[in-house]
Parts: structure tokens; sequence; C-alpha cells
């Protein structure tokens, strides 16, 4: 039996991207997974890749950026599964509007998704883990304060910056009840956010020119880094961002 084996993952944003690699990796390692994402369509294709590769998972459909539909997912998973080991924050919004044109409604909906939706599942499954002895919370930052081609996000940038602040402080708190929280930084990675991206030729070989490895980075590459840091190999970790980036140059 593996380590992740019958172990409880809630991963939100689990409907597509990053958040469905890190969903079917966990799946692969013999964990239950509680897929969330704020719609149903999404959650149906991920559930069925796992269940054809024989892994074990289970929807849960909510709006991650308001406390009672999180505290709501949260005993649902408690009543499905009994317990929740691991929580991957992965849900985000990235609005691409220059600074002096960005709506407010979207500068708050990017904030409350990306920074006070992960407060609100640090706390509610940080009460759980705490009554359980403990547990291991990964959050989804991001570099792109530094990466070329990721310009006018200034809603985007501010949240994933405040998210890995949030990383730290919860790691310093939640230390004495053995929950360790570390972050997982991603550089440009090929998912529907970066589409746009990845069709401008130049913006491509400006990237690409700041990127050692001469590559843009998969789903999958981030979630082996989740895996890792949800493991015990990793036990004496908290409290880091880890950027996995391809050796990303500052721009």
């Amino acid at each position: 039996m593996g380590e992740f084996e019958d172990k409880v993952v809630l991963i939100t944003g689990a409907g597509r991207g990053i958040g469905r690699a890190i969903a079917e990796s966990f799946a692969n390692v013999g964990a239950l997974v509680a897929a969330n994402d704020i719609t149903p369509i999404n959650l149906d294709e991920t559930l069925a890749r796992i269940t054809e590769s024989g892994g074990r998972a289970r929807a849960y459909v909510a709006d991650i950026a308001k406390k009672m539909p999180v505290q709501t997912m949260v005993e649902a998973v408690l009543d499905d599964w009994g317990r929740i080991d691991i929580l991957i924050n992965n849900a985000g919004v990235q609005p691409c509007v220059p600074l002096l044109d960005l709506d407010e409604w979207d500068w708050r909906r990017t904030l409350d998704v990306n920074l006070t939706g992960a407060f609100f599942t640090i706390q509610s499954v940080g009460r759980v883990m705490r009554a359980q002895g403990g547990g291991v919370i990964v959050n989804i930052g991001s570099i792109t304060d530094i990466a070329c081609g990721f310009r006018e996000r200034s809603a985007y940038v501010a949240s994933k910056m405040g998210l890995i602040g949030l990383t730290r402080e919860a790691a310093r708190e939640l230390a004495e009840y053995n929950i360790r929280v570390n972050a997982v930084c991603p550089g440009v990675i090929e998912t529907e956010m970066t589409a746009e991206l990845r069709q401008d030729e130049s913006m491509m070989a400006e990237c690409l020119a700041g990127i050692p490895q001469g590559r843009l980075g998969k789903p999958e590459d981030v979630a082996s880094v989740v895996i890792l840091l949800s493991s015990e190999s990793t036990a004496y970790l908290t409290g880091q961002a880890i950027n996995v980036d391809g050796g990303m140059l500052m721009c």
C-alpha cells in the first residue's frame, strides 16, 4: 500500500488545467479525490478521466469565494469520506486588463477567488485537520510578478503575492497542530490561462528566451511537485514557496 492510499485530498479548481492534473496524479497513487470546481461541466470530465484510470473521486460544486459554500463543501466531503488529509488550493481567475482600465468587479472577484477563497478553505479545513491531529496544505501561487509575457494582470499578481504571505503565516500558526503549509509557484504552464500568450509568436519568443530549459511547463510538472510537498519525505518543509518554472529568469 502506497503512502497516499485512501488519503482524502480536497482540490479546488480541479475541473481543468493544473487542478485536473493534480487530481489525476493523486488518484493515480491511490488517494480519494474530492474534486471541486464552480461548474459541474469541467468536473464531469475530470471524474471520467480518473474513473477510467481506476481511480476514485467525487465532485463538489461550490464557489470557494464565499464562506458558506466552502463550509457546506467541507461538511459534504466529511460526510462522504470521513476526513480530509490534504488540501490543495488551486482555484484561480486571471483577468487581463490594464491597471487604469481594470473594473472594480474584476479586481474584487480576482482577490475573492484567488486569495479570500484560499483563506476560507484553509480556515475550514484547518479546523478539521487540527481535530484529526495534522494534515498538509499546498497553495498554488504564481511567479507572474517576474514572468515575461504576463502583463496587464495587476489583480492576479496582487492576489498571488498575497497568497504567498498567507502561506507563510498559516505555516507559522498551524505548525503546532502538525499541519504543514507550502506553496507551489508555477511559471508559464500550458493551460487555458496561457492560451492567449501561446498564440502570440513574439510574446512566446520573449518568454522562451527567459526559460533556460527552453520550453513551457506542463500541468504534470506542477502536479509532481505538489505530490512531493504532500508526502512524508518533505515532513520538515513548511512555509516555503517552491518555483516550478524551468529556471525562468527575471525580466
